[in-house]
């Protein structure tokens, strides 16, 4: 069992830098596997990138590769999300997530999510 808490959305120009937060209740943090996804208004959610439990491993959307970077620490139980060089097109609520079966690119196959950060690019 894992509660997921998001920050660190916003507004924010194209080109500009955000960095969200996934916080994450109880000891057992550092045992799950995360990933964030995002939704934009009218498509469907989409899978943006993973961290293993041990944060050795990591998986990229093609969109994203090069600007975003995933990374967690397990003494916080905080999962991150650094996103460079924003595009309007990654306008979405991002969601981070929790999978026994990581690597896995479908929303169905994440145990836990949490409520979602708006982030918006303006152009």
């Amino acid at each position: 069992q894992v509660q997921l808490v998001e920050s660190g959305g916003g507004l924010v120009q194209a080109g500009g830098s955000l960095r969200l937060s996934c916080a994450a209740s109880g000891r057992t943090f550092s045992r799950y596997d995360m990933a964030w996804f995002r939704q934009a208004p009218g498509k469907e959610r989409e899978f943006v990138t993973s961290i293993s439990w041990s944060g050795g491993t990591t998986y990229y959307a093609d969109s994203v590769k090069g600007r975003f970077t995933i990374s967690r620490d397990n003494v916080k139980n905080t999962v991150y999300l650094q996103m460079n060089s924003l595009e309007p097109e990654d306008t979405a609520v991002y969601y981070c997530a929790t999978t026994s079966r990581f690597g896995s690119v479908y929303p169905a196959h994440y145990d836990y999510w949490g409520q979602g950060t708006q982030v918006t690019v303006s152009s």
